[in-house]
């Protein structure tokens, strides 16, 4: 894997953690304005998790870096994105761009942070889709 340097941001907390992962997968986005990419197509996503926080578990950990891989790699490595139900269930129009998959992810990630008991935070998450094009989602506070 490719080291990469990401956009940091300011915060509050004592605990920065940033968890790079990868995994490879196809989608096609079905509207005339996207091109090329309303064929089916694949990319090998690198994706950035930055979480916060003040305390740490029992186990000495803000959040176990194999559970944030396990929440996004297993689920989507090796599928096709348009598949999954998330970007379609809520909105017929919701297609997996790059955009739409970064807010996705993080929306995940938090969902299983709100379950913790020392209260972590997903303060950004940096989807790469190409070596030259990425995507930075923060969520409002």
């Amino acid at each position: 894997m490719i080291y990469q340097y990401y956009p940091s941001l300011s915060h509050p907390y004592n605990y920065e953690l940033n968890k790079d992962l990868n995994f490879s997968a196809a989608h096609f986005v079905p509207s005339v304005l996207a091109g090329k990419c309303q064929n089916m197509h694949g990319h090998t996503y690198v994706v950035n998790v930055t979480i916060c926080g003040d305390t740490l578990d029992d186990s000495g950990f803000l959040v176990n870096f194999s559970t944030i891989k396990e929440l996004i790699h297993k689920r989507y490595d090796h599928t096709s994105l348009n598949d999954h139900e998330e970007f379609s269930a809520v909105d017929s129009n919701r297609f997996p761009t790059t955009e739409v998959l970064a807010s996705t992810i993080y929306r995940r990630i938090q969902d299983y942070l709100d379950g913790c008991s020392n209260h972590p935070q997903c303060l950004q998450i940096i989807v790469r889709e190409t070596p030259t094009s990425y995507v930075v989602y923060r969520p409002k506070r």
